[in-house]
């Protein structure tokens, strides 16, 4: 078992030797949050990027953050750079083409993998290619471990207490704006897969839905137009959970944002580099005549995912932990403990139960 040692730099031990985690895409929008993450954690962590000369030039990162190139081609480059780490944070979308090449090198490696996909057919392939791989590893991967994905399979499972089949889970994702990085560009262009969702406890395509759609969302945002737009969250949730029905919707406001050629990347507001965006998660649960609901506000979703996938890192490495193969978060942590630690380190972060 990996546990934290009470060294002053917080890294961690693994039969006596430091480990540390290594951020694969660093160099990034939400790799650079990751690793602020881990600095402001103690834990020891290695910037794993494309070219190492121009990070260290622009001197993006601290002198105590070691930098190591490596690219998703080159096996041996891969290799080296997540050699003697203990888990790996792979923030370099578009997931379609690194998570494999890099959930691979890491599982060889014996290190635990998570990433931030949004994307469906990055999650469902990690889920299936690398499970029996991790288990005989004897390491978790964990994949869409971010704001889409892992964020609401938490609230579920937080919220779904004692209830072992439910009829209908419905997740509505509202952003008073959004305001796209490149790599979000990028991956938009590069995943054309048709969109999942469950109906009759089934995986099937989404169907088009009423144009009129709206929800109800906690202040600022009140009622707000939505459509029906999944994103990780389904089969992440599938992979433990089996609801009859499933469903995730986004605000309007939000889809046009990022539908726009001329919105600009997210502006930094303040000296953490977040921006002033705001979000709220509301999820509903229905079995029977019964409903239960939670529902998440905070701001950046990009800056979010940052402590949310640090805190399933530490949790990985000091034994918080259920099990190995490829999970789901609300299958491996206790969800509400979980909910419970980010509520009380980040912030404007806030979750209500009702």
């Amino acid at each position: 078992m990996i546990r934290q040692s009470e060294t002053e730099t917080g890294s961690f031990v693994n039969g006596g030797a430091a480990k540390a985690v290594a951020v694969f895409g660093a160099g990034g929008h939400t790799g650079r949050f990751v690793i602020a993450e881990l600095k402001r954690r103690g834990v020891a962590s290695v910037a794993v990027v494309r070219n190492k000369a121009k990070l260290a030039q622009e001197s993006v990162f601290g002198p105590e953050i070691d930098l190591r190139e490596a690219a998703i081609d080159d096996t041996a480059s891969l290799n080296a750079a997540f050699a003697d780490m203990a888990a790996v944070i792979n923030c370099a979308g578009p997931f379609l083409d690194t998570a494999a090449p890099v959930a691979e090198a890491t599982i060889r490696a014996g290190a635990h993998y998570l990433d931030v996909t949004a994307e469906q057919p990055s999650a469902m392939a990690t889920f299936e290619v690398f499970d029996e791989a991790a288990r005989a590893a004897g390491v978790l991967v964990l994949p869409a471990m971010g704001f889409y994905g892992g964020l609401g399979d938490l609230l579920v499972s937080a919220v779904i207490g004692d209830w072992t089949d439910v009829d209908d889970i419905r997740i509505g994702i509202a952003l008073d704006s959004w305001h796209p990085t490149r790599g979000t560009r990028i991956t938009g262009e590069r995943n054309t897969a048709q969109r999942l969702v469950v109906s009759d406890g089934q995986l099937v395509p989404l169907t088009p839905a009423a144009d009129d759609l709206t929800l109800d969302f906690p202040e600022p945002f009140g009622r707000q137009g939505v459509v029906a737009l999944p994103f990780s969250e389904i089969p992440v949730i599938m992979r433990h959970l089996r609801p009859k029905e499933l469903h995730s919707f986004l605000n309007r406001t939000a889809l046009s944002d990022v539908r726009a050629e001329d919105t600009p990347t997210p502006k930094a507001a303040d000296r953490s580099g977040r921006s002033p965006q705001q979000f709220a998660i509301d999820v509903v649960i229905r079995k029977d005549e019964e409903i239960r609901r939670i529902t998440a506000t905070g701001r950046d979703i990009y800056a979010f995912s940052a402590p949310l996938i640090c805190e399933a890192a530490v949790r990985l490495l000091d034994g918080r932990k259920r099990g190995c193969g490829a999970q789901a978060p609300g299958a491996v942590f206790e969800a509400g403990d979980f909910l419970r630690a980010l509520s009380t380190q980040v912030p404007d972060f806030q979750i209500t139960r009702n």
